[in-house]
Parts: structure tokens; C-alpha cells; sequence
């Protein structure tokens, strides 16, 4: 499976951004961020159907997971951005529903910055 990220940016506090992850293939899929000095943190995974997504306490009522199936790309939407969301977001994707503990397969990262 082939994922391709885009979307990463810069932006200010509070403003917003949408990263994209184009697969090969239609799995579960979800996004991962590394922050410098910091482990992998999970962000959110959404199931193959699109009906069922999860999210990390750290995001949950500011990021949104979705995806369209027809085009098989998965995308976050990231709202009331804060500094501490500044890292690099991977996407993964996998053939079996293991929520946050998905990574068969992953993405190159997308950096996303947010200054104060």
C-alpha cells in the first residue's frame, strides 16, 4: 500500500489546516504526529467504511478525521491549532481494525508548524 501525504503548512494559533493522504488501497487509516523530543503520538483513525473514527484526548473537539472512498484519501482537519500541535503528521494505514495501535503501513510525514 502506498500512502502520499500533503497539506502541512504553516499557520498562526487558533487558525486552521487540512492534511490529505492519498492510499492505494481502501484500509483503516489514521494520522500519527512527532513532535521533536517526543514519542509518536496517535491523533485519530478512521474505519474503512468511514463509520467509525476515533480520536486522542489531546485533539478530541478540534480535529476532525474523514475520508473519501471513492478517491481513498483520509483527511484531518485541524482546527483551533496550537503550538503544541507543531510536528510532523504521518498518516498509516492498515488491513485490520486495531485503532490506535494501527502502522502496517505508513505515509511520508507532512510538517505542520503553529506559531503564537
Amino acid at each position: 500500500v502506498q500512502l502520499q501525504a500533503s497539506g502541512g503548512g504553516s499557520v498562526q494559533a487558533g487558525g486552521s489546516l487540512r492534511v490529505s493522504c492519498a492510499a492505494s488501497a481502501n484500509y483503516h487509516m489514521g494520522w500519527f504526529r512527532l513532535a521533536p523530543g517526543k514519542e509518536r503520538e496517535f491523533i485519530a483513525a478512521i474505519n474503512r467504511s468511514g463509520g467509525w473514527t476515533i480520536y486522542a484526548d489531546s485533539v478530541k473537539g478540534r480535529f476532525a478525521i474523514s475520508r473519501d472512498g471513492a478517491k481513498n484519501t483520509v483527511y484531518l482537519q485541524m482546527n483551533s491549532l496550537k503550538p503544541e500541535d507543531t510536528a510532523v503528521y504521518y498518516c498509516a494505514a492498515d488491513p485490520i481494525w486495531v485503532g490506535a495501535r494501527m502502522g502496517a503501513y505508513w505515509g511520508q510525514g507532512t510538517l505542520v508548524t503553529v506559531s503564537s
